[in-house]
């Protein structure tokens, strides 16, 4: 079915400034935000297809100053900047007064068409491949204002796009509900994993002949630095391996993102860490903060990170077992404002119960088979999820391809079985 093409600038409402970005620069600065008042739309607010309720204020008096980039129910809100774009969702009844910041673009779209219409339209594939096109920028690749103007929508009459958006909404309803499944399921999986790493170590704990010790007394603790940035002698050419806390996801740090030199060794009092030492985060950006992992070779780190290298090389999978299941209240442990950090005196006073040999073999067996379990999990949920990314997508492409019918395409059984 072949439709007139139009862009989003056409569908705009007859009136001034109808798509509009926020305000930048000293006309919303850190000092304009309050505890309460009409709301401010950020980045972290536009999902893709939804609106994410993380809240920012200003003053009603502020706000009436800035009203050219205000906010009603139903408007849609695109984000300019991100991996994904052109990332878009509407803004919801509840909102209440507010205004787009800088990067967030505000488009009131006329009568002639349903904003959810829109809104699909720009999570189609086509229009994701236009994005890639015309975007700009690395790292964080940015959409402009004036490329968003043009992104093309396919606009049939407004009863046929109300038509085909209650059709998909019902696909995509009991799609989003087998995607929530999913992500439950994610959710107990790593709950029993969390309970299970908690009930070896107090049955360490709990033993006879058990040991407690602290990390500092099992291992030499310390922590690396950051030769200076402004010193391209330190890092051009680099061939040592140079680990920083956002590594240690890894679990077995297998790959740096970054090298030093030999020169950043001699000038510095930055120290080889062996293979085998493991690593714990001090401080990071979002769930870094506490995260173990192991060395899988001889690399130098920064200092965010605390470097274990056990007396008894025997006792790493042991001790990774304890850091594993510490994690939640090693994190609670850090002081600081804005980034609470932990240090080396937290690190080293953790308690490791050492249980006997044999016992602490028989808990690590344990912790292999419930790994394996758990991978083959994790395995069979990504590829659910998979299965679901590939649906909506047929989905999209099914409605405004004008082929969509009240049945799901073939793929959607094994997706909703999962």
């Amino acid at each position: 079915m072949t439709w007139p093409v139009v862009t989003l600038n056409d569908l705009q409402a007859n009136e001034p400034r109808a798509i509009t970005d926020g305000p930048f620069g000293s006309n919303l600065a850190s000092r304009h935000y309050t505890e309460s008042g009409p709301r401010v739309v950020r980045l972290q607010n536009i999902g893709d297809g939804q609106f994410i309720d993380e809240r920012a204020h200003i003053s009603e008096e502020h706000f009436e100053s800035l009203r050219a980039h205000e906010v009603r129910a139903g408007d849609l809100l695109v984000a300019s900047l991100g991996e994904v774009l052109p990332r878009a969702c509407l803004a919801p009844p509840a909102l209440g007064p507010a205004i787009v910041k800088a990067d967030c673009i505000r488009v009131r779209l006329g009568d002639a068409v349903d904003p959810r219409w829109v809104l699909y339209a720009l999570q189609r594939p086509e229009v994701r491949r236009w994005a890639d096109e015309h975007r700009h920028g690395v790292g964080r690749p940015r959409l402009g204002l004036k490329a968003i103007r043009q992104i093309p929508i396919p606009l049939p009459e407004l009863e046929e796009q109300q038509r085909i958006v209650d059709l998909l909404e019902g696909h995509l309803s009991r799609l989003d509900a087998a995607e929530a499944l999913v992500r439950k399921s994610i959710r107990r999986q790593a709950a029993l994993r969390d309970a299970a790493l908690y009930d070896w170590v107090q049955r360490a704990r709990e033993s006879a002949g058990v040991e407690l010790a602290t990390l500092g007394s099992i291992a030499k603790v310390t922590s690396g630095l950051t030769p200076l940035k402004a010193n391209k002698a330190f890092y051009e050419g680099g061939t040592i391996p140079w680990i920083t806390s956002g590594d240690l996801h890894q679990g077995v740090v297998t790959k740096a993102s970054t090298f030093v030199t030999e020169r950043a060794l001699a000038d510095t009092t930055l120290k080889m860490v062996p293979a085998g030492a493991l690593l714990i985060a001090m401080y990071g950006e979002g769930k870094t903060r506490g995260t173990a992992a192991e060395l899988g070779f001889d690399a130098t780190t920064n200092q965010a990170c605390a470097a274990v290298v056990l007396h008894d090389p025997n006792l790493r999978r042991w001790v990774r077992l304890v850091l594993d299941a510490n994690y939640t209240r090693v994190r609670r442990l850090a002081a600081g404002g804005v980034q609470p950090n932990l240090n080396l005196s937290i690190i080293k006073a953790i308690e490791v119960p050492i249980p006997k040999a044999d016992l602490r073999g028989e808990l690590l067996a344990e912790r292999r088979e419930l790994d394996e379990q758990s991978r083959r999990l994790r395995a069979d949920l990504a590829a659910a999820q998979s299965r679901g990314r590939s649906l909506r997508r047929s989905l999209l492409a099914a409605a405004f391809s004008g082929r969509l019918t009240t049945e799901l395409p073939q793929p959607a059984e094994s997706t909703l079985a999962v």
